[in-house]
């Protein structure tokens, strides 16, 4: 493809904030990959719907996050002075190496595979606890009743929450999806985004101080610690991580798991097929990472002139990864738009890769691997009480729902 071919059209492909494309994006992001698989839009920025150029964005050291030029040139210099993006500058999900190296090793062994398994015995009794609540009702909102609480529990176990404070948290998250759309926010939504994300400071400022205190076993105490050696960890790197492990370790788990069983519940065979062989659960969760996304895409800059897909792109360039297309890439999976429980050798992008691959992954498909297993299993009549209408968040990067009716 050569160059001419990505030049912006006269108007923009998509409307990425439009509800007909939050509600279903994969039409356009067949259209773009058509059209212009590397695309530069009008507002100066690449956007990459291919897998094997996604993956290769992805991997390729020579693209870093960039954030703080990036998020500048969007927003202008005065954009620091807004709290939310001031803490963000000190994310390890935004950081280069060796910041980046650096807080992520502080956290990984919080998730090595031994940890993780660990949790499992929790994560059913929590699994069962949700089910155990709503079984005699004979329906249930999936979302606010069991794909929402879960995750929360889980994450305020490995951060240390004690129990009498976790009711804050299960109003929804205090910080916006919004914050990293690819669109601005409205000032009314960053002004929501700051309260919510201060509250979320002072809450945690007092955990700091109790668990300095009561060390427990747990992420909070380990950072603290850590921050306590010198020079491993600031104080605003620690408030910065410790939310961003909060809102992390539960959002995009609880769209995995609304996202998955609308995918589920709309092809009733799939289901049918799922509950006569409960042995293919592990592949399906595979299956609904790919087939609609928690995650719609991630942000990389370019840190020298490079070729990706016969398009060069210079040195500070912004290229878009569209996950949720690189997942419906017919070069990559046969049909793509179909949903099958059995499909082999899937690994979807949903989860990123190269070093910014999810921490939180293996945690995510655990929690997703054992709430179907159980699902199948205890309430195997369970449909759709609106099949032909699921209520999606208004937000591009994070997709997920806001309610999901059930019945049995």
């Amino acid at each position: 493809m050569s160059e001419q071919q990505t030049e912006a059209p006269s108007a923009p492909i998509f409307n990425p904030a439009s509800p007909e494309f939050l509600r279903d994006p994969y039409p356009a992001f067949h259209m773009l990959r058509q059209a212009a698989p590397i695309y530069r839009t009008p507002l100066g920025f690449w956007v990459a719907t291919r897998y094997e150029d996604v993956a290769a964005i992805l991997r390729d050291k020579r693209f870093g996050k960039g954030f703080v030029e990036r998020t500048e040139k969007a927003h202008g210099a005065d954009i620091w002075r807004q709290p939310i993006y001031a803490s963000m500058r000190h994310w390890m999900l935004v950081m280069d190496p060796p910041d980046h190296t650096r807080l992520r090793s502080l956290v990984a062994k919080a998730f090595a595979p031994r940890h993780l398994l660990a949790l499992r015995p929790r994560i059913q009794q929590l699994v069962d606890e949700n089910l155990d609540r709503v079984a005699d009702q004979g329906r249930m909102d999936f979302i606010r009743d069991f794909a929402h609480p879960l995750p929360v529990h889980v994450i305020c176990d490995m951060l240390g929450i004690p129990a009498e404070d976790r009711g804050r948290f299960f109003k929804g998250s205090q910080i916006s999806g919004r914050l990293i759309d690819p669109t601005p926010m409205t000032p009314e939504e960053l002004q929501q985004t700051n309260e919510g994300y201060l509250e979320q400071v002072a809450y945690f400022q007092s955990l700091f101080e109790k668990r300095r205190r009561e060390p427990g076993d747990d992420i909070t105490t380990e950072l603290l610690e850590a921050e306590e050696a010198g020079e491993k960890l600031s104080e605003d790197e620690l408030i910065a991580n410790i939310i961003l492990l909060f809102g992390a370790g539960h959002e995009t788990t609880v769209n995995l798991l609304g996202n998955g069983l609308l995918a589920l519940l709309s092809h009733p065979e799939q289901w049918r097929r799922l509950k006569a062989e409960p042995e293919l659960v592990r592949r399906a969760v595979e299956e609904m990472l790919r087939y609609d996304s928690s995650v719609q895409l991630t942000g990389r800059t370019a840190l020298e002139d490079i070729e990706i897909g016969g398009v060069t792109l210079a040195a500070g360039d912004t290229v878009m990864s569209l996950l949720g297309a690189a997942n419906r890439d017919p070069e990559r999976f046969s049909q793509p738009d179909d949903f099958r429980v059995d499909r082999e050798d899937v690994r979807p992008m949903s989860f990123g890769g190269g070093i910014h691959h999810c921490l939180g992954a293996p945690l995510a498909r655990i929690e997703a691997e054992i709430a179907f297993a159980t699902l199948l299993r205890r309430l195997p009549d369970l449909r759709l009480e609106a099949p032909d209408d699921p209520s999606w968040r208004l937000t591009f990067t994070l997709r997920g729902l806001t309610t999901l009716p059930l019945a049995w």
